[in-house]
């Protein structure tokens, strides 16, 4: 039986190449500019930058909050801080799936 595969040079393929041509069938995936990249890195860039901010503000507010024994307020800010930085995580992939949506209209 070897002998058959290898005179006739079929070669098998896994489950996960199997799986990956149909899915490629599927939903082909799109190759990227290196100007489309650039915009989605500076969206990446944009929100990180708008995260960390929130992070620098709010973690002086929880500080502040802690020194001065406020158990509560540290609590409700760091619930916040935890909102915000989710929020503006989906805010980015919204941005990123809306120009990725762009892209594949062109």
């Amino acid at each position: 039986m070897r002998r058959l595969f290898q005179k006739c040079k079929i070669s098998m393929k896994s489950a996960y190449e199997l799986a990956m041509e149909r899915l490629q069938k599927a939903s082909p995936s799109l190759a990227l500019t290196d100007e489309q990249k650039d915009k989605l890195a500076e969206l990446d860039s944009k929100y990180r930058a708008k995260i960390a901010e929130k992070e620098l503000f709010l973690k002086d507010q929880i500080r502040n909050a802690q020194t001065a024994g406020k158990a509560d307020d540290v609590d409700s800010l760091q619930k916040q801080l935890a909102s915000e930085v989710r929020r503006l995580q989906e805010e980015c992939e919204a941005a990123k799936q809306k120009l990725r949506n762009q892209i594949a209209r062109q």
